[in-house]
């Protein structure tokens, strides 16, 4: 093993550390990758896929299901409309720009529904590349970054009250953390909206996913399903109904939160310059049209309700 391979493998056990964020780990990986530090012979990909899966199981474990139905029946409609006109108008944007197809629906689909848990649980469905989901996870983290400061300042500008804030941040912003950083900075209320919505459209993670590979299905008509999501949605169920096991489940939840840093680690060291320049700038357009898209459409809609 030679001093690459050594530094490689130092920087993936740092990512198991708390003071990893995932943009950072994401961003860690794809260094590595551009300046020739990542082993050839270690199956990433394989790795990558099996890490995901676990992941995605174990964050079943932090979703308390009767919370998250309870205030879904005030945003239901919302949530619906934001998902599943994002994925559509998504792909048809898509067709007709000339992006890669996988590529462009995971990013759909990490801005209509959760961000990189999106992009983590529908990769496999639709049968998605290391390559198509960093970039994907990198377009999704860029904007999730600018999201948790511009949020904010639109709020006070237009003078929201906390619980539109608390809504629009949860139905605009991708990622969980972005939407509680921004949603904490606006107000008390506005956090325990935007927090307990999110893990709402959370949820929907289950349906997309089943019914992504129903639309990615090959040529011979099989369709892969993604068992992980039914042992996801176990999870969910598990902790809701044995909440006497509580500490044991946050401490499964803490573990797979870390456990998807590092797999965005590794997905970040399967991209480099190179593929990212082969891409173009279409990706992240493509993001920042689906961004402005649901945050304008979604703030109108509850201005106007």
């Amino acid at each position: 093993m030679n001093s690459k391979h050594i530094l490689f493998f130092i920087v993936g056990a740092a990512c198991l550390t708390p003071w990893v964020s995932s943009p950072t780990a994401l961003v860690m990986g794809f260094i590595l990758s551009s300046l020739g530090f990542v082993p050839q012979e270690l199956p990433i990909s394989k790795m990558t896929k099996k890490l995901l899966a676990y992941s995605i199981v174990g964050l079943g474990f932090g979703i308390h299901f009767q919370e998250a139905l309870a205030v879904t029946g005030e945003g239901i409609g919302l949530i619906i409309v934001s998902i599943f006109s994002t994925l559509t108008i998504g792909t048809l944007v898509a067709k007709k720009i000339g992006l890669n197809r996988e590529g462009a629906y995971l990013i759909s689909a990490g801005t209509s529904i959760c961000g990189g848990s999106a992009i983590a649980a529908v990769s496999p469905a639709i049968k998605a590349n290391d390559e198509q989901t960093g970039l994907a996870l990198a377009v999704v983290f860029v904007l999730n970054s600018i999201a948790l400061f511009i949020f904010p300042l639109i709020g006070h500008a237009l003078n929201l009250d906390q619980h539109t804030f608390g809504t629009w941040a949860a139905i605009a912003i991708h990622d969980t953390s972005s939407v509680v950083g921004a949603a904490s900075a606006y107000g008390e209320e506005a956090l325990k909206t935007a927090t307990t919505l999110k893990l709402a459209r959370a949820l929907w993670i289950v349906p997309v996913a089943f019914i992504s590979a129903l639309l990615f299905r090959n040529n011979t008509n099989k369709i892969t399903i993604p068992f992980f999501i039914l042992f996801y949605c176990a999870a969910i169920l598990v902790s809701d109904y044995l909440p006497q096991f509580e500490a044991a489940y946050n401490g499964i939840f803490t573990i797979a939160k870390q456990a998807l840093v590092v797999c965005l680690f590794l997905i970040g060291s399967s991209i480099s310059l190179d593929k990212i320049k082969a891409a173009g700038a279409k990706p992240l357009l493509f993001g920042v049209f689906l961004w402005v898209m649901v945050s304008s459409l979604s703030l109108t809609w509850l201005t106007l309700a």
